[in-house]
């Protein structure tokens, strides 16, 4: 029915169960650079993406094109070979729904149960976000339950139960990392606890069956950080920001050799905070270096290796160091939201090549009589521009530069807190995370807006 009426000329709102379709999206220009998102942070794993051209003036509002009610879940909507997919927790299940990304319609639905309550009372949901490569949907819950599926159906081809199988403690909130595919297996920031103190940290997976290929044991358990693949002197390493609960805490970064686990070097960089995570994933940047953070109190460091694949401290800044976004690289300088909460997070310029940090802004204004601003945002990067999402809803387009930030446009999607899934751009269409209900009673969903040029 849905397809039938996309085809038709209906523009009004129809709700059909956890689906609204408002309207179709305008024709994708006939010039348009598109890319699919197959991961979390995109696919160059740091929010950036050559889509293009897109919506001039979004200071007016953003088209909504339809919206699915969302359970708990911090998790990003996955778009890849015309499928959409949505990861969420629904009535004690933790469920993956594979939609058509432009009605919103379902083509199928996975579930299976979940007990899960978060400590601190987080979403009670999922944190990662279905990896897909090569027709294959590679899945990860909040309890550790790994799921291989394929895309077309839903179909399972196998399971691991990695709680179980490696001891995988609940940590503070629950499992987080996503995996990340390399050739034939699957890395996964495991964080597992078959002895007292340490346990399986890092195990590669069989793509085909599931077997565990190799391990690398540590004392440094699963952060919330994704492990991302880089190029480091012409060779494939593993890069892994591991720190799971401990006391004392302790964790940091690993490079791994994919083939077999081993372990290239090991750089420690956590505060000394028993309650402090690592949520923001390493920066994988030219000439063989890498940027990690802690916004606790160790900050941000840039780190250059050898051809040994051994790390030298280029420099330490204490006062950038991200929460949960990925930071934005233009033109040799690093701009992010810095900061651990709120009252003290800001929008930071550093010079790449020695951390100096060149301006702070607190990105905020006033609006409707109230103070809000950007906050902990996430930056959104296509081939021509730089889009930010605040953590209460607000929209932003901005020109960085090294004299200061400027807000070109910006407009209001929602008010509501805890909106830290990064946005998503795919065919011209913007995919929006409310994660928590809205300050005027709207429900937690998924919205598609129209970003289509005229």
């Amino acid at each position: 029915m849905i397809r039938h009426l996309f085809i038709g000329l209906f523009f009004m709102s129809l709700t059909f169960g956890e689906l609204v379709f408002h309207q179709k999206p305008r024709p994708l220009s006939r010039d348009a650079v598109t890319t699919e998102w197959p991961r979390f942070f995109g696919p160059n794993d740091n929010c950036t993406t050559d889509e293009g051209p897109l919506l001039k003036e979004i200071s007016e509002g953003l088209k909504p094109v339809f919206e699915l009610e969302r359970g708990p879940s911090y998790a990003s909507p996955i778009i890849a070979e015309g499928k959409l997919l949505h990861f969420h927790a629904v009535k004690g299940q933790e469920t993956l729904d594979c939609v058509h990304p432009e009605t919103g319609e379902r083509i199928w639905r996975f579930a299976y149960p979940l007990e899960y309550k978060d400590r601190y009372g987080f979403a009670a949901g999922p944190r990662t976000s279905p990896v897909v490569h090569h027709g294959r949907i590679y899945l990860i819950g909040v309890t550790a339950q790994l799921h291989c599926l394929e895309l077309q159906s839903g179909k399972v081809n196998w399971k691991r139960d990695l709680k179980v199988d490696f001891k995988i403690p609940k940590y503070f909130f629950g499992y987080g990392p996503n995996p990340v595919v390399h050739q034939d297996r699957l890395i996964v920031n495991v964080g597992g606890k078959e002895k007292e103190t340490s346990g399986t940290c890092v195990a590669a997976f069989d793509l085909e069956t599931g077997k565990t290929l190799w391990t690398h044991e540590d004392t440094w358990g699963a952060s919330y950080a994704s492990p991302v693949m880089a190029r480091i002197h012409g060779r494939d390493v593993a890069v892994v920001l591991a720190a799971g609960e401990s006391r004392p805490p302790h964790g940091g970064l690993l490079l791994l050799d994919p083939e077999n686990g081993k372990l290239h070097s090991r750089f420690s960089w956590r505060a000394d905070l028993y309650e402090s995570v690592l949520a923001s994933s390493p920066l994988i940047l030219a000439n063989n270096q890498i940027f990690i953070s802690d916004c606790y109190e160790k900050g941000g460091v840039l780190l250059k290796f050898d051809e040994k694949i051994q790390p030298e401290v280029v420099w330490r800044e204490r006062w950038f160091g991200m929460h949960m976004m990925i930071p934005l690289n233009v033109n040799d300088h690093l701009y992010g939201f810095a900061g651990r909460n709120i009252p003290d997070t800001e929008l930071k310029c550093t010079d790449l090549k020695t951390g100096k940090i060149k301006w702070q802004d607190d990105m905020r204004w006033q609006e409707s009589g109230r103070v809000t601003g950007l906050f902990r945002g996430s930056f959104l990067k296509t081939k021509e521009r730089i889009f930010t999402l605040g953590e209460d809803g607000s929209f932003a387009e901005l020109v960085l530069d090294e004299s200061a930030p400027k807000v070109l446009q910006k407009t209001r999607l929602f008010t509501a807190r805890e909106t830290w899934t990064p946005p998503v751009i795919h065919r011209g269409l913007l995919y929006i995370c409310q994660n928590s209900k809205g300050f005027d009673g709207t429900k937690r969903r998924l919205i598609c807006y129209d970003m289509r040029p005229h």
